[in-house]
């Protein structure tokens, strides 16, 4: 006798091991919203032109990245009175730089 794709059996393999499957119809939509937007994306890319350019700009958002996780990881890494003293440091060079030197 089975209830719920289980077996009523006291047996122990078949408690040890319950047999349910589970399936659903969002498997399959998803699965064909990846191919759409797959196909949108290289007819979007085939459309293009310039395509240099766009490799041109990706790289140049890559570099921006990871110059700028560059800096952050290098401020992160200064003790706390270091970064008052940089902070300090930075406001007179805005001030000489701006010539509204007090």
């Amino acid at each position: 006798m089975y209830l719920f794709g289980h077996s009523l059996h006291t047996d122990s393999r078949s408690l040890s091991k319950p047999r349910i499957r589970a399936s659903s119809v969002e498997e399959t939509s998803s699965s064909f919203e990846v191919t759409e937007i797959i196909t949108d994306l290289k007819e979007k890319w085939d459309s293009l032109e310039n395509k240099s350019a766009v490799f041109l700009y990706g790289g140049g958002a890559v570099v921006g990245l990871w110059l700028s996780s560059v800096v952050v990881g290098a401020i992160n890494s200064l003790p706390l009175s270091s970064r008052k003293e940089l902070a300090t440091d930075i406001e007179e060079w805005k001030k000489k730089i701006s010539g509204s030197d007090e």
